[in-house]
């Protein structure tokens, strides 16, 4: 009897669906949850690695240029990276106390090895390697499956020479239209009401609470960061020099190029609070290429009397739109026209970088193609993503100085 239950069992097809299906179910989603958890590893893997390479070249840079010793070298480094990992995790929520076991968990992770040694009877080279783990939860689809972190290593060198010589001349063109008054999705911790604008009320207050930090704020931030990293990369202030412009749908008075950030820093945070205007960057793009250009020989006389013999020449193009003019619709001949400016600048020699902050696809499309290749475009969706973008320009334009050796 107990035979032929079993057989009748085995005969079942429903309720053998039944029973496979409940078996199978956590598995099927453990997959699904372990291929998120992939993606977000790759995604935070790229970003750490980015912050990794900037702490080296900090401190290789600061023993090269300044003369900082093996020991200080190796906290700068240290310091450097535990301020960037932490200042890019959402701190708002956090208690001192949680935000200090953070830090020590960084600490308490990260090597640091910083070497010298003669290259020459006259020059020095000097080497800096990192190593750092980050340990992160994963989501609870994925703990179904037994797991419930992951840990990412990190490794990056850097070397540097003392009679290093390649300066950087950078421009940055950057979109003050007017819907770069509007919010992003990240809450202004400052205050509690404010006028938020969004595409669909402007020019009118959508909402006053809770109050969120506008495109612009974001934008003002990020070039902070990007400044902070170039400063650290630079800090006798005879390698970098930048300028910077704004646009609408017409192009407003540039910095010029000076050296280190400060000026540039000014204009940016001068930009106003609620922008208005359409897009075209073709104005801004004419005043970078003209101050980069082969044929114009003033970034070369700059250079070289800061001892550079060499430099490299960047444009940093952001917008968060696409090419309107004075309208409020594509225009095909503007973006075409951006397009034949980019090929122009990149055929002189100039690297672009090029931001699509919360763009439409018409918009990241002209970006993605100005870009001097995929490494040197960049589309964030949100205030952490454009920090993080503008920290990755700067990390990259200091490489050319620094060499990074991973």
């Amino acid at each position: 009897m107990v035979r032929h239950a079993l057989a009748r069992l085995i005969e079942d097809r429903g309720g053998n669906f039944a029973i496979i299906t409940a078996v199978a179910l956590p598995v099927l989603l453990g997959v699904g949850g372990v291929a998120v958890d992939l993606s977000n590893a790759m995604q935070m893997k790229s970003d750490l690695q980015g912050i990794a390479d900037a702490a080296a070249l900090a401190a290789a840079s600061s023993m090269a240029q300044n003369g900082t010793s093996v020991a200080d070298a190796q906290t700068l480094a240290k310091n450097y990276l535990i301020a960037q990992l932490t200042s890019n995790t959402n701190v708002t929520n956090l208690t001192a106390a949680q935000l200090q076991a953070q830090k020590d968990a960084v600490q308490k992770a990260t090597t640091v090895v910083a070497s010298s040694s003669s290259t020459s009877s006259s020059s020095k080279g000097y080497e800096v390697k990192l190593n750092t783990s980050y340990t992160f939860n994963l989501n609870p689809i994925t703990r179904l499956l037994g797991t419930n972190s992951m840990t990412l290593n990190i490794a990056s060198t850097a070397s540097a020479a003392s009679q290093s010589s390649t300066g950087i001349s950078m421009y940055l063109a950057l979109d003050r239209s007017g819907s770069m008054s509007f919010v992003t999705s990240d809450k202004n911790p400052l205050y509690s009401t404010c006028d938020n604008y969004t595409s669909s009320s402007w020019p009118n207050v959508a909402f006053r609470s809770p109050c969120y930090i506008r495109k612009v704020q974001a934008l003002q931030t990020a070039a902070t960061a990007m400044f902070s990293s170039l400063n650290t990369a630079d800090p006798k202030g005879t390698m970098v020099r930048v300028g910077a412009v704004a646009y609408t749908d017409q192009t407003y008075a540039a910095t010029g190029m000076a050296w280190g950030t400060t000026t540039a820093a000014n204009y940016i945070n001068a930009l106003p609070a609620k922008p208005t205007g359409g897009t075209d960057a073709t104005g801004a793009l004419t005043i970078a290429y003209d101050a980069l250009k082969s044929g114009n020989s003033t970034e070369a006389t700059a250079q070289a009397a800061k001892g550079n013999t060499a430099f490299n020449r960047f444009i940093v193009l952001m917008t968060d739109g696409e090419m309107t003019g004075a309208s409020a619709s594509w225009n095909s001949s503007l973006d075409q026209k951006v397009r034949n400016q980019c090929d122009t600048a990149k055929a002189d020699g100039i690297k672009i970088f090029t931001v699509a902050f919360m763009a439409p696809d018409r918009g990241k499309s002209l970006l993605s193609y100005c870009a001097s290749s995929s490494d040197y475009y960049y589309q964030p969706d949100d205030m952490s993503d454009l920090v993080t973008a503008f920290g990755d320009i700067a990390s990259k334009a200091a490489k050319t100085a620094v060499r990074l050796t991973n």
